[in-house]
């Protein structure tokens, strides 16, 4: 009989997608779900022969080529926790098993430490780019023990999406939870992202007073330009599409209420805990909170009160201010995130090529963007880039485009409009920019009130004050 080259484990949306992308590239794939009807309607759908359906974890592990490869595509948590313990027993030394879920990274770690004492190789492997991705080409983080990562090297770089230069959106990151982590950053530029184009929308929408159809055309322009992106992209075609319900539009009868899943406050928590400013991919969490606060805002909106200016905008100078809005803050919020990602590699001990990582998000996933190939320009320059921001190329940008964003955020101030996201990017920008900030202040109320020692611009040293409190 021959055996399979890699075996899948879970045939929910994901699972089969990855599984029959696999069967496409002319793989032997093993399938088993823990429902046998899941397992069915994968095998239906292969039309290569390629798919071997099993229907208990021993004849699942018995048809897979040794060393074995196994892909877990299932609920993060407890449940890649019960699978490992369950499947133990049956794997040899140096069998591979991969996490392709959505795992927490701190997670991978732990588990890879507990499968290497146990002589099993792990890695935990992010994968964006959802269903339509899995299935024809997703951007793939792989993170964990890289000489296992060759085994499957050649599978993973051959269904992953391919960028415009040809090459595979699938780089090894580094060691254990790294593939995790690249992906929960992935995840925290997603949601800024996507708020920052919803805050032009709202602009377009509730300024300018302009049709869905009109909004479609400009950002139909925008792509055309420096903002290409896939979400650019689809912003377009979600405001053209007609309601399938009804009379009208779509977006017109969608609740304004989104929901997560975790990995945006993944993000932001670690970033927390590292001290790292990552204030727009905060408020592309902190929005979607407040949005599910649909009722509260109900009742918010008869209580809080506002008096609009209604001036008169000239429309086609408030789209390019807006062009040039989403332009520069979509490049803060991908400069907070390599931010992380440099802090989390020397907390973490991780090796990290940033042009590499770069390169995973150009196709496939949710946040490509030709902006993508600048960044890797950049750090092909220099890997030890502080800061996005300050690299000549960007800093230029942000030097003709933030007064874009200005003119915008003055704009939504006199019309009552919520832009977090425009306005977290521009705090971040003057910031950064800022040699003699405020802090000092902060620096001696601490001192006051709690004997906390303050620094000097004059004298070397750490001091305490003895304050005049009477």
């Amino acid at each position: 009989m021959n055996k399979s080259k890699i075996g899948v484990i879970g045939m929910a949306v994901m699972g089969r997608s990855l599984a029959l992308n696999m069967a496409d590239h002319g793989f032997k794939v093993a399938v088993y779900n823990r429902s046998k009807e899941l397992t069915d309607e994968a095998i239906l759908e292969d039309v290569t022969g390629n798919l071997k359906a099993t229907y208990t974890l021993e004849e699942f592990i018995d048809v897979l080529e040794k060393p074995r490869n196994i892909l877990l595509m299932i609920k993060s948590g407890d449940p890649v926790d019960k699978i490992i313990s369950q499947l133990l027993p049956l794997l040899d030394k140096g069998d591979l098993i991969i996490d392709g879920g959505n795992s927490y990274f701190k997670d991978t770690i732990r588990r890879a430490k507990e499968l290497e004492n146990k002589e099993i190789h792990f890695f935990g492997m992010g994968v964006s780019g959802g269903e339509e991705g899995a299935r024809r080409g997703p951007a793939i983080m792989p993170g964990g023990d890289k000489l296992a990562y060759e085994r499957v090297k050649e599978v993973l770089e051959a269904i992953s999406a391919k960028a415009s230069d040809g090459e595979p959106c699938c780089k090894y990151t580094s060691r254990d939870g790294a593939g995790h982590y690249v992906k929960m950053v992935h995840n925290g530029i997603e949601y800024a992202d996507m708020q920052i184009i919803s805050e032009g929308y709202s602009i377009m929408k509730n300024v300018l007073k302009m049709s869905n159809e009109e909004m479609a055309d400009e950002f139909e322009e925008y792509n055309k330009g420096p903002l290409d992106s896939y979400l650019i992209e689809i912003t377009r075609d979600v405001l053209r599409e007609k309601d399938d319900m009804g009379e009208g539009y779509l977006i017109d009868k969608i609740l304004d209420a989104a929901k997560q899943k975790g990995t945006g406050k993944w993000t932001n928590l670690e970033a927390i805990d590292l001290g790292v400013n990552t204030s727009i991919l905060l408020a592309g969490l902190n929005s979607r909170i407040i949005s599910s606060q649909k009722e509260e805002r109900k009742v918010a909106s008869n209580i809080l009160k506002y008096e609009a200016s209604n001036s008169n905008y000239n429309k086609e100078e408030v789209l390019k201010a807006i062009e040039d809005a989403l332009l520069a803050s979509k490049i803060m919020a991908y400069a907070q995130g390599f931010t992380l990602l440099r802090e989390a590699a020397k907390v973490y001990n991780w090796d990290f090529d940033y042009k590499e990582i770069a390169s995973i998000f150009r196709a496939g996933c949710i946040i490509r963007s030709e902006l993508l190939y600048a960044i890797m320009d950049e750090f092909q320059k220099d890997n030890d880039l502080k800061n996005l921001m300050i690299s000549d190329n960007f800093s230029k940008i942000l030097n003709e485009r933030t007064p874009g964003l200005r003119k915008v955020l003055k704009i939504a101030i006199d019309e009552g409009i919520s832009v977090p996201a425009l306005m977290e990017s521009i705090g971040y920008f003057d910031g950064y920019r800022t040699e003699r900030s405020a802090a000092n202040l902060v620096q001696g109320q601490r001192d006051y009130f709690g004997a906390h020692t303050y620094e000097r611009i004059d004298i070397e040293g750490v001091f305490h004050h003895k304050w005049n409190w009477f």
